[in-house]
């Protein structure tokens, strides 16, 4: 063991068969390959490219370029339309419709840009765009380790004439009657929303055995949920049995479809963020108004534009769980503040009695009175997101703490939520102490009343014992630096050991004239002041000082006796010889 830590045990050995007696080795995928310890997420970077599968057509796909990646939720634009946003796409990393390069090639899928698009370049420009993706997904591969999470397809039983209930992905407010329109293969289908018109509009959903939204028919009856009759319906109230006769269809099976009553635990008026259907781009503050089976009803709190409650799965992509934006550095949209108006106050006035003015008093109409009215911009949700901290170790580190251990720290923490960085950083800085213990009670004593802070426990580790105890944490980014620099002050160190700033090879606070010997003796010791007794004032002040008497050493007895047996000892084995 190092240095540092020998003097913990006593016997080395005999810990080491204790603890490793039955504990396994870290799996060989978190030390080896591109992951090397990384999540999947994290290889995904800006400017990546992916194949994504067209929304209709299951063996039609198109090359998308990695616009943004915020917690693997990524914001996708087509390969040759890099001059517009407007056809951007936000995807979670997982979905099943995302491949790497070359997978369509592999599988002899037609690659083209999907019909929406096609018409915006020709078909040269379209070519020279799919070249270069080629060409530069070739020179850098995206690692197949992002996609070993991907779920593989089960086979489906539907077949073409079925009929079910499906949530209308274009307007996810309505449950609609819906039929299996086309059979692709065994793994997708194709359903549409069932519309009586003469002109039908065709909202079709290209969906496979495990797709959200897609139910079994009476499944809004057994739940209480309204089933909203297919547009063109003329009956008053909308019964399956006689629909299906009407039709001549039959119903989709159970065993097609998945679990339809699981619902994960969650219930009525939780609190989560769930992505805005009339704006991907937007997260909002969402509250759970209903639960039926796998389903959510959800309201959004906040959006720009006023919508009714929407239908989700509970299995969806697009809801994520309270402080996801904050920990992703993404801005979360809040709910709306309450607008409060005043009542206007009409005071009475009596009128003096005057003589009649000849000039004529104008009105002033009341629609002009300024009305006050509260603020009703939101936090931006980028104030709690902490900077990244730097552990400048060239930096004096001061009488607690060990500058080797300091030495071996990692170079930066962060960035990410202000609690949670700071609190990595604390708990680095008292496991690299002289004694843990000490730094911990130093840490209790820093706060400030006007400080933003969260109380989080802390432990340290001191031969064989564990010390807690709870420390105040700023949580917003504003004070990070003035946090940082108070603790600092706290160990008696220099600002900059660890703080915002990176420190290269000379520290602006000129701290290399400080070494730990000169520290101690200038600001470590304390020398006591003797104060003089009471009369002798005048004395201590004319400077006749009597000097203290200086003891005498006594010599050490038992090191002579020692010395003398000794002797003895040797003349007799001497004599004896």
């Amino acid at each position: 063991p190092s240095p540092a830590i020998k003097e913990k045990y006593m016997d080395w050995t005999e810990f080491l068969i204790q603890d490793l007696t039955g504990a396994r080795t870290a799996p060989a995928n978190l030390l080896e390959g591109p992951l090397r310890g990384k999540n999947p997420v994290d290889l995904i970077t800006v400017d990546s490219l992916i194949e994504l599968q067209d929304s209709q057509n299951p063996f039609q796909y198109w090359i998308v370029s990695v616009v943004e990646n915020v917690g693997g939720r990524l914001r996708l634009r087509y390969v040759g339309l890099e001059e517009t946003e407007s056809y951007d796409q936000w995807l979670f990393y997982l979905d099943c419709r995302l491949r790497p390069v070359g997978w369509c090639q592999e599988n002899k899928y037609r690659m083209d840009p999907p019909a929406d698009i096609y018409s915006l370049k020709s078909i040269t420009e379209w070519k020279c765009a799919l070249e270069k993706s080629l060409n530069d997904a070739a020179n850098f591969p995206l690692p197949m380790e992002v996609f070993k999470d991907h779920a593989d397809l089960r086979n489906h039983f539907f077949t073409v004439g079925m009929k079910l209930e499906a949530v209308n992905m274009r307007e996810p407010f309505h449950i609609c009657p819906a039929s299996v329109t086309k059979v692709f293969n065994n793994h997708y289908l194709q359903v549409t929303i069932d519309d009586l018109r003469p002109e039908p509009s065709k909202i079709s959903m290209l969906c496979h055995a495990d797709s959200l939204g897609i139910l079994p028919i009476q499944w809004c009856l057994k739940n209480g949920v309204n089933l909203t009759p297919p547009k063109g319906y003329s009956g008053q109230d909308f019964d399956w049995a006689d629909y299906q006769k009407q039709c001549g269809a039959e119903a989709a099976p159970h065993l097609c479809f998945r679990n339809t009553s699981f619902s994960r635990g969650f219930t009525k008026n939780m609190k989560l963020e769930a992505v805005n259907p009339r704006n991907p781009a937007e997260i909002c503050v969402a509250s759970i108004t209903s639960v039926k089976g796998r389903l959510m009803w959800l309201h959004l709190e906040g959006s720009q534009m006023p919508s009714p409650e929407y239908i989700v799965d509970v299995e969806s992509m697009d809801i994520f769980p309270v402080g996801w934006c904050e920990a992703n550095a993404y801005n979360l949209t809040p709910p709306h503040k309450a607008v409060l108006r005043r009542k206007r106050r009409i005071a009475v006035v009596q009128p003096e009695k005057q003589l009649p003015s000849t000039v004529p008093v104008e009105k002033i109409p009341h629609d002009l009175c300024p009305v006050p009215q509260l603020d009703t911009t939101g936090t931006i949700n980028g104030r709690y997101c902490c900077p990244q901290l730097y552990i400048n170790h060239r930096c004096f580190s001061g009488p607690y703490l060990n500058k080797g251990r300091i030495a071996e720290l990692p170079q930066s923490v962060g960035p990410g939520k202000c609690v949670l960085v700071l609190k990595e950083v604390l708990s680095m800085v008292i496991n690299a102490a002289y004694k843990p213990g000490s730094v911990l009670r130093e840490l209790q004593l820093v706060e400030d009343p006007q400080w933003n802070f969260q109380e989080e426990t802390l432990k340290a580790k001191y031969r064989g014992k564990t010390y807690r105890a709870t420390v105040k944490i700023v949580r917003t980014s504003d004070q990070v630096a003035d946090f940082c620099r108070r603790v600092c002050a706290k160990l008696e160190c220099c600002p900059n050991l660890f703080s915002p700033v990176l420190v290269a090879e000379v520290c602006p606070e000129n701290c290399s004239i400080h070494t730990k010997t000169k520290y101690t003796y200038y600001y470590g010791k304390r020398k006591k002041i003797i104060k003089p007794p009471i009369g002798e004032n005048n004395t201590m002040k004319s400077g006749h000082v009597k000097p203290a008497r200086r003891r005498k050493r006594r010599k050490s007895i038992f090191v002579q006796k020692k010395r003398r047996s000794s002797a003895v000892d040797s003349n007799a084995a001497g004599s004896a010889e």
